[in-house]
């Protein structure tokens, strides 16, 4: 590895964002989502949080070896052009990370992601579990209240900041929280903190479930502790195959089968 070389995505990559299940560490995703094919290793790095850099090099090399990266072949006009560009803008803007950052700025990134946990909710035999859905937008919030109550999941809808309060306070504690970035008086990434700082709800699984789709949207998620990310618009089997992985429940099973309105638990590790 170079560090002016360019990397992208193999199918395989891209298969890996968007099979919405993932053994990757979050070092590994967050390299992975960075790549889009136009910029050097050295921006990748520059980009990524200064705690993360020294751990680059291997983590690169671990996904070179998995065959989930590229090097991106450029004919000689493209390379020597951006060379130049590059120079240029280092002359105007001396921070290498700036190009990294436009990247991650750029919209119309589409990932679904999930990854599975090392901690996972004890079963409760004898009642469904319980999702709590955070989204403004009624129908979507409808559609996938419908979508998990068919998988078994008691489902507790919230729409706004006081709905959300009162919701993932009110018992039994969700098994699972569904969270939009969005929200009419509310930010879902501080949420999501707020969840990852409190005693009992910090283990909750969460999937970001959201339009806000950028890569850095997508890597401040990871990063603030999101389970998993999925832009909308999405298909209702990628978000059980997401909600699978998070709660550990076999792919062939899904929540709910078998007794009606019980969940079998997670799956043997």
């Amino acid at each position: 590895m170079q560090n002016e070389d360019i990397y992208g995505l193999t199918p395989l990559g891209e298969s890996e964002l968007r099979s919405s299940s993932t053994r990757l560490t979050p070092a590994q995703i967050d390299v992975l989502v960075r790549l889009d094919g136009s910029l050097t290793a050295a921006q990748v790095m520059a980009s990524l949080p200064p705690a993360a850099r020294p751990g680059f090099d291997a983590v690169f090399r671990s996904l070179l070896e998995r065959r989930l990266v590229t090097l991106v072949e450029l004919d000689p006009f493209t390379r020597t052009w951006n060379a130049q560009v590059e120079l240029l803008t280092q002359a105007v803007r001396p921070e290498k990370a700036d190009a990294g950052l436009s990247s991650l700025q750029r919209s119309g990134f589409y990932v679904q992601i999930a990854r599975e946990r090392s901690t996972l909710p004890a079963p409760h035999p004898g009642r469904p579990m319980t999702a709590v859905v955070i989204e403004d937008d009624a129908a979507l919030g409808k559609f996938t209240r419908t979508l998990l109550n068919l998988s078994g999941f008691e489902v507790r809808n919230a729409h706004n900041r006081a709905e959300v309060v009162a919701e993932i306070r009110r018992p039994p504690i969700p098994d699972l929280i569904l969270l939009d970035v969005m929200l009419p008086d509310a930010d879902g990434f501080d949420i999501l903190q707020r969840v990852r700082q409190h005693p009992a709800l910090k283990n909750v699984p969460v999937i970001m479930l959201t339009g806000k789709a950028t890569r850095e949207a997508v890597l401040k998620g990871i990063a603030g502790g999101a389970d998993g990310y999925i832009t909308k618009p999405f298909e209702p089997e990628s978000l059980l195959r997401a909600v699978r992985t998070v709660l550990g429940l076999p792919e062939e099973e899904p929540p709910g089968r078998g007794e009606p309105g019980a969940w079998a638990g997670p799956k043997p590790r």
